[in-house]
């Protein structure tokens, strides 16, 4: 089970951010990641992440040896966890994505999302109100591409999500 914290968040230290993430996930026994969410398309495009990422970590071929950077890793379309890092979060103020997965039963979730809640300036909906020229960019989908396909912007980033595991 995926749950999502969405909200806005003033991160005055991303290492301090990062490590209270890593906290919350350790005391509650799931995966924290946390999202620029103007580089979210939707909600599958995280939960398609994460069972990829799941699934890499069951049969071993995980790249990185933390669950939620793998799925980070994921969430981005790319191998190299410093071009992944560019969907995270950064300092100053912004709207957040926080993704917390519990991999097997979910137990630690409603807990460690109340923490998480505790992190944000205020929770309210970012989810699909991402950054269209940044998200383009990033995942380098040209309007050729965009024209040449029934599907929309979503639908060619859970596309390429999803092509990660087959260009390893």
């Amino acid at each position: 089970m995926v749950t999502l914290v969405e909200g806005v968040a003033t991160i005055d230290d991303l290492d301090t951010f990062l490590d209270r993430l890593d906290e919350i996930g350790s005391q509650h026994e799931v995966a924290c990641q946390a999202f620029d969410a103007r580089m979210v398309v939707d909600r599958a495009h995280l939960e398609r992440a994460v069972e990829l990422a799941n699934r890499a970590f069951d049969r071993g071929e995980n790249v990185a040896r933390d669950r939620s950077v793998e799925i980070m890793l994921y969430a981005a379309g790319r191998r190299q966890i410093d071009q992944a890092l560019a969907m995270g979060v950064s300092e100053g103020d912004g709207p957040i994505i926080v993704l917390i997965d519990g991999w097997d039963d979910g137990d630690g979730e409603p807990g460690a999302a109340d923490a998480v809640r505790d992190l944000l300036d205020a929770e309210t909906p970012t989810i699909g109100e991402y950054d269209r020229e940044r998200v383009m960019d990033f995942f380098e989908v040209t309007d050729a591409e965009l024209g040449a396909t029934d599907g929309d912007l979503a639908d060619l980033v859970r596309e390429r999500v999803a092509l990660l595991t087959v260009n390893r």
